[in-house]
């Protein structure tokens, strides 16, 4: 019985927590986008909703993140929100505070910040690159492509329960 009534008291809370929004800013067609269990380099350039201010930028040291998707490396809005990219591939995440560092701070991140990471999948390791080819898409329900100009879609994307990580 005491169980039942926690789980139906935590509902409320769980109907609140905000999903992280991603912005396709450009895509492109490949025969393998990423999936969990990849290791992939990714730069980022990362920033507090908040007020804009950067926080960390892997451009700025000229040198990509590695790390393997879906094992818990990165925050969880990473590892949900880079899934099934192609190399090439930019998109806008925005992580509320439930998929990134929750209620804590981390360095010049103030607890419960809504992050916001301009991302771009260099590669994907393993596998062989492409030549790459844009395409453009009329819907958001279709895999969202666009032509020489970004053109920005949003969708947003409810990620899994899981510890936070230190680092991104």
């Amino acid at each position: 019985m005491q169980l039942k009534t926690l789980f139906l008291a935590a509902l409320p809370a769980l109907a609140l927590a905000e999903e992280v929004t991603t912005e396709y800013t450009l895509t492109h067609e490949c025969k393998r986008p990423t999936k969990a269990g990849d290791t992939i380099n990714v730069h980022y350039r990362g920033t507090l909703a908040s007020d804009g201010s950067q926080f960390d930028a892997s451009y700025d040291r000229g040198q990509p993140l590695k790390f393997t998707v879906g094992k818990g490396q990165v925050i969880k809005g990473w590892d949900n929100g880079l899934l099934d990219m192609c190399p090439g591939d930019k998109r806008k995440l925005t992580i509320p505070p439930e998929h990134g560092y929750g209620q804590r701070a981390m360095g010049p991140i103030p607890a419960g910040s809504t992050l916001i990471f301009d991302t771009e999948l260099v590669d994907i390791q393993g596998v062989e690159k492409e030549e790459r080819v844009v395409k453009e898409s009329k819907t958001e329900a279709e895999d969202p492509k666009v032509e020489e100009e970004p053109v920005a879609e949003t969708k947003s994307e409810a990620a899994p329960e899981e510890t936070k990580k230190d680092e991104l």
